[in-house]
């Protein structure tokens, strides 16, 4: 029997190795971008982004699912149900993933040319094509542990990839790659594939240890695809579209006169400024993949009011969180692109995109209380609605307004997004919004990141910005007394666990 860790500790244990793998990553985009320049960088992003597409085809809503039902089982107290469950899923994301991974191999050639624009990054699809199989069944395995609390051995799993992938992939670039785009491009996913390698390995030798018993045999067909069909077509809409508009921006921006190079520009946007501003959220990750199955647990146990607490405090959290990060980013954008990407032009977009962290960390936590609560056919009309808008709209804008029009898009899409779910997460949920809250916090944020702006210093300004800022809640009583014994109860349960 594995001993159940408590939600605070095991988000912990999450966090911090959700921000150790984060941190590897931006290291390797910052070593990457030195060796291939933005161009290169900008064509690993293509490339990488029609890899994504093809995982969450193959993936198909499996993962999520496999959380969200082995939470259920655990939920009711019927442990022995998870085994046909956990069969039905892995069946299930053979069978998707075989057929994409196909697919994609099929078509590599056409791919690569057409959508891509380089046929010489053919070997590069066909390779992630033949390893998605792989990387699907290990989203099934780690969706069971997730969704059965078992946190610290999927966390120590987890490092194991990504130290195996980076080794093989430094190792690939070093000795054979050079500052080849096309041979970097087939070094991250051979370096990649590797690791998930180890990883599906791993947690097939550590599923069989448990030595589960089964139960008498369960109906799983109909649970696994009213969870994971939803939830499929919603990823698969919204990284279809996703993957279309990052091939679609840089075509267009050449529309636009005034820029010289559209794919160092996109490599500079999606390359470096995106992995800097979501960076922080890898803190939060920890929280977000543990509420699809602690609310799915509450919700079979019908805990109602559980379920209001959670969306209370992780929402309160992830508004506070968000201004923070978003007045440090802002106020060191300088220094960061200069000293990681040795880009004036990274710190331009950086500084235009850090005032929305706020909103994007806010909707990432939303999204994943909205799948935990069994709500995967509202996020499904919520993305196609703004996904599609994205699309026409970055048609339209980019050769008119070029970066302009691109942030201006993201900006409306975005934020319809965001008050589409969180306006459906308050409903399901029953918790009355708080909007007093968000009102005085948000001014607060920026006039602390205006007065913190006035110095030179980039340590000074960020000291400032969190002084002044942490005094105007207060003074406001936007961070009540309340809070404070709250986190004081939440760490003194965690250690007498």
């Amino acid at each position: 029997m594995h001993k159940k860790l408590p939600i605070f500790y095991s988000a912990m244990l999450l966090t911090v190795v959700n921000l150790l793998l984060r941190l590897v990553g931006t290291c390797f985009q910052v070593y990457l971008s030195g060796r291939i320049g933005a161009e290169g960088i900008g064509l690993l992003q293509l490339v990488m982004s029609v890899g994504s597409f093809a995982m969450v085809g193959g993936m198909a809503g499996i993962r999520t699912a496999t959380i969200y039902l082995t939470a259920e089982e655990y939920g009711a107290k019927h442990k022995g149900g998870t085994y046909w469950l956990l069969s039905g899923c892995s069946f299930y994301s053979i069978l998707s993933s075989a057929a994409v991974g196909g697919g994609i191999y099929i078509f590599a050639p056409y791919i690569a040319t057409n959508w891509i624009g380089n046929a010489q990054i053919v070997e590069s699809v066909r390779l992630y094509a033949a390893f998605l199989p792989v990387n699907c069944l290990c989203g099934v395995l780690s969706g069971y542990f997730t969704g059965a609390n078992r946190i610290g051995t999927l966390a120590a799993v987890e490092v194991a990839e990504q130290i195996c992938s980076m080794i093989c992939t430094t190792a690939l670039l070093g000795l054979w790659a050079g500052s080849i785009p096309e041979r970097a491009c087939l070094s991250v996913v051979l370096g990649s594939g590797l690791g998930a390698c180890v990883t599906l390995v791993s947690l097939m030798i550590l599923r069989i240890a448990e030595k589960p018993e089964p139960s008498p045999r369960i109906p799983v067909t109909n649970r696994i695809l009213q969870a994971a069909v939803p939830l499929a077509l919603a990823d698969d809409l919204r990284t279809g579209i996703s993957t279309l508009e990052q091939i679609m921006v840089p075509k267009r921006l050449a529309l636009y006169p005034a820029l010289l190079s559209p794919l160092a520009a996109f490599g500079t946007i999606y390359g470096m400024v995106f992995p800097l501003l979501m960076f922080p959220v890898a803190i939060l990750y920890g929280l977000t993949e543990l509420l699809v199955p602690e609310l799915a647990r509450c919700k079979a146990s019908g805990s109602t009011k559980r379920i209001s607490y959670l969306v209370q405090k992780s929402l309160r959290v992830t508004l506070f969180y968000g201004l923070i990060c978003s007045g440090l980013l802002y106020l060191c954008a300088d220094d960061l692109c200069r000293i990681l990407f040795q880009s004036e032009l990274a710190a331009r977009y950086l500084k235009a995109f850090a005032p929305l962290a706020v909103m994007l960390y806010c909707d990432t936590v939303t999204d994943a209380m909205i799948k935990g609560l069994g709500q995967q056919k509202a996020s499904v009309r919520y993305n196609i609605l703004t996904n599609s808008l994205d699309v026409f709209l970055l048609y339209l804008l980019l050769p008119v307004y070029g970066i302009g029009g691109y942030c201006v898009s993201f900006v409306i899409t975005h934020m319809l997004n965001f008050c589409l779910s969180i306006r459906r997460l308050l409903k399901i949920s029953g918790k009355i919004s708080n909007i007093i809250t968000p009102l005085l916090a948000l001014p607060s944020g920026a006039f602390a990141v205006w007065i913190a702006s006035l110095l030179s210093v980039t340590g000074a300004k960020a000291a400032a910005f969190l002084i002044i800022l942490f005094c105007l809640l207060i003074l406001l009583q936007v961070i009540r007394r309340e809070d404070f014994i709250w986190l004081k109860g939440l760490i003194k349960r965690t250690e007498a666990s």
